[in-house]
């Protein structure tokens, strides 16, 4: 009898493990399964090594989540914006010639002397050669929207192409840099800086409205661009080109305003003497300096008939990372610099240098000597050799 009942209870305690062991085997084989389950559209999937991103010409462009090898083609801007960006330029392989003349004479290339390195050869203005860009053996390429046909060939080519503009914002420099830097954080979510630059770039832009906003419009200057000049006529910006923005956003009056072309337009002296600019900036796309126009040095443009001249109210636009006529990671500090050239009353408290060293540590992590930050408003004339066949 009491071997029975031993008997019975060895039976039911091995029952008993049978069914726990079961139990666990089913539960772990459950949350395996559940683990690797993912939704049709790819969310969630913790192995995937792309992601789809948006472009400025509304492609929808799949991109690898590691890039290490990244080629521009013809946003001249973008290889400066892409080094801070990532503070390095370790990635960048290959630039379009016309930025390297400002790299090697900006302190762009002395925070990141690797984007010296990189090759130039696949592009000549707007020219792309693919067979020289394909040795680059690049993860991604950053395109030109005014290239659209790009897109294609860069697909035939098997290489990811984001689509950055220039334009879509109306040349307003400061909402395209917003832009490119929202763009670049969905592509190296990483790196996300969307929210410090905003909040900076729209701090200091407000600033400079609230000090200009009540000067009566027969106080305001009137404002020339001296984007560039050849033999043959001087290059400004009209009502559709960065110029426009600059004057707008600084409180002065773009005496070429009247010009509706889109882009950089030619311009003679008479046009200029008739608008008689109370103020001139000049781009570091020519190699001219406030001296040159003073001193009549200008081969055959004579500037010294203008009040800008005579009152010697002529400014070189500051050079940064780039040339800051366009947009770029420096187009807060040179909106502020450009209203104090205009209104040095109205803004004689403040420290350009100062805001500069600031900005740089505060939106990017960089630190700059006091040395390099007066070195963007003191460039180089030799920044302006360019190529500007587009």
């Amino acid at each position: 009898m009491k071997l029975r009942k031993v008997l019975s209870l060895m039976l039911i305690l091995c029952l008993v493990l049978t069914t726990v062991g079961c139990s666990k085997s089913e539960t772990t084989s459950n949350n395996e399964n559940n683990n690797n389950v993912v939704d049709d559209n790819g969310e969630g999937d913790e192995g995937s090594t792309t992601h789809i991103i948006v472009d400025h010409l509304g492609n929808e462009v799949e991109v690898p989540n590691e890039i290490n090898r990244i080629v521009v083609c013809g946003l001249w801007p973008l290889p400066s914006v892409l080094c801070v960006f990532f503070d390095s330029a370790e990635k960048i392989v290959g630039i379009p010639d016309s930025c390297m003349s400002a790299a090697k004479n900006s302190i762009l290339s002395e925070l990141y002397p690797e984007i010296l390195n990189a090759k130039t050869e696949y592009t000549t203005g707007s020219d792309i050669n693919m067979e020289e860009l394909m040795k680059l053996n690049p993860d991604i390429v950053i395109y030109n929207t005014t290239t659209p046909e790009l897109h294609d060939q860069l697909e035939a080519a098997g290489i990811p192409g984001v689509a950055f503009s220039v334009n879509k914002w109306n040349y307003d420099a400061i909402e395209t840099l917003k832009n490119w830097i929202a763009l670049l954080s969905e592509m190296f979510p990483e790196n996300d800086k969307v929210d410090i630059v905003n909040a900076k770039s729209d701090e200091m832009y407000n600033f400079v409205q609230e000090r200009v906003a009540d000067i009566p419009d027969e106080e305001r200057e009137r404002a020339f661009f001296l984007f560039n000049y050849n033999d043959t006529a001087v290059i400004t910006s009209g009502s559709c080109f960065f110029g426009q923005f600059w004057a707008d956003a600084i409180g002065v009056k773009n005496v070429a305003e009247e010009i509706t072309t889109d882009n950089s337009v030619p311009v003679n002296m008479e046009q200029i003497y008739a608008w008689n600019p109370s103020l001139i900036f000049i781009t570091n796309f020519n190699q001219a300096m406030p001296e040159d126009l003073y001193d009549n040095k200008l081969g055959v443009y004579d500037f010294t008939q203008t009040d800008a001249v005579k009152n010697k109210n002529c400014f070189k636009m500051p050079l940064g990372m780039y040339r800051s006529f366009t947009p770029g990671v420096d187009t807060p500090l040179t909106l502020l610099y450009l209203a104090k050239c205009a209104y040095p009353e109205k803004f004689e408290d403040v420290d350009i240098i100062e805001e500069t060293i600031k900005y740089y540590k505060e939106v990017f992590g960089v630190t700059l000597t006091q040395e390099q930050a007066e070195r963007i408003f003191a460039p180089d004339s030799e920044a302006a050799k360019v190529n500007l066949n587009k």
